[in-house]
């Protein structure tokens, strides 16, 4: 851990000692007030992003007229496309990219801080798993190593760093090597997580179905045009059959989000405590809900995104279910829209 004081570089770009006092808790605290973070953390974005700044007056919602979460405006994830997303003037210091397909424009994060990032992918996979020196952690994400300047790849060479066992990296197309470690692994009574990604996943298992008892499989998504598209059920399904196991893990996040959502089983993803999910309306993109049972549009406040945007509309599809989970259960059909349709560049 790095023990990272959330914002405490947030002084070089002038944001109020009130407001610096206020988020410096949230990633060491779980008794914050989270709208009440979200309405400061839109302020300063207002103030220090003028893109974002220009999408909130152009749609007419500024501070004066927002006063609860859901009035806040969320940025269409397409402007990480088309646009440099940054909040306040301090230098850009690391850019993720996505993956993609073939002919698509990837979308850019750029970051002015990736202490930001670290201590929040580590905080919440603390949450959910416990400590990563406990695990032997592997990586099956091709594409993502192929592409390169993934936030997923930096993510799992952290956690590989962390995990203090030889057997830990990353395994490219060795998928041989990859069933002897966690053959090994399995013989040893070894805790193992295996991130991967879905079609080099079912790949794996087709190959190698290896009854897996010390190990906890963890789909990342990313067909990529690789394979026919299965939904997420099914593809679970599969992987179950063979690795004999009760329970496949997800985990929900994307190159404009410094935070991730989990799924330990059923499909069925929890926040950390920075991160919520509203859902919007697909006919009206103001008509904003955090109620359970409310399906839609996914909306994204990640309060770790204090120097790019907090606030994502997103193009996948979900629903808002009971004891604060969420499931994903599709995309928009739309076609990859530009931002500069929206605003001047």
């Amino acid at each position: 851990m790095k023990g990272l004081n959330y914002f405490a570089e947030i002084c070089s770009i002038q944001m109020p000692q009130q407001d610096i006092d206020i988020i410096n808790g949230v990633f060491n605290s779980s008794n914050f007030n989270f709208d009440q973070l979200a309405i400061q953390v839109f302020k300063f974005q207002y103030e220090h992003n003028p893109l974002y700044r220009q999408y909130c007056d152009l749609i007419k919602k500024v501070p004066g007229n927002v006063h609860k979460i859901q009035d806040i405006p969320f940025l269409p994830i397409v402007f990480f496309k088309t646009h440099k997303v940054i909040t306040g003037s301090n230098a850009v210091k690391l850019v993720f990219e996505s993956s993609g397909t073939t002919g698509m424009i990837p979308s850019k994060h750029f970051l002015t801080n990736e202490n930001i990032y670290t201590e929040s992918f580590l905080k919440t996979f603390s949450l959910f798993f416990g400590d990563p020196s406990q695990y032997c952690i592997l990586g099956l994400l091709p594409n993502y190593l192929e592409k390169g300047n993934s936030s997923l790849v930096y993510m799992v060479h952290e956690l590989i760093g962390l995990s203090n066992h030889y057997n830990s990296g990353f395994y490219l197309q060795d998928l041989d090597a990859l069933a002897n470690i966690l053959l090994e692994n399995e013989k040893n009574k070894i805790k193992t997580i295996l991130f991967g990604v879905t079609y080099a996943l079912l790949d794996f298992a087709e190959k190698f179905p290896i009854p897996l008892q010390h190990c906890r499989i963890l789909e990342t998504g990313g067909m990529k045009g690789r394979k026919k598209e299965i939904i997420r059920a099914e593809v679970h399904t599969i992987l179950r059959e063979k690795f004999q196991l009760k329970q496949i893990a997800s985990e929900y996040g994307m190159t404009e989000l410094l935070s991730q959502a989990y799924a330990l089983q059923d499909g069925l993803f929890s926040c950390p405590p920075w991160m919520k999910i509203l859902i919007r309306a697909e006919d009206d993109p103001f008509a904003i809900s955090g109620d359970a049972g409310t399906s839609g549009v996914i909306n994204i406040i990640d309060l770790a995104n204090i120097y790019s945007c907090a606030f994502i509309a997103t193009d996948d599809v979900g629903k808002i279910t009971t004891n604060h989970h969420f499931e994903i259960t599709g995309r928009l059909d739309v076609t990859d829209l530009r931002g500069c349709s929206l605003l001047t560049a």
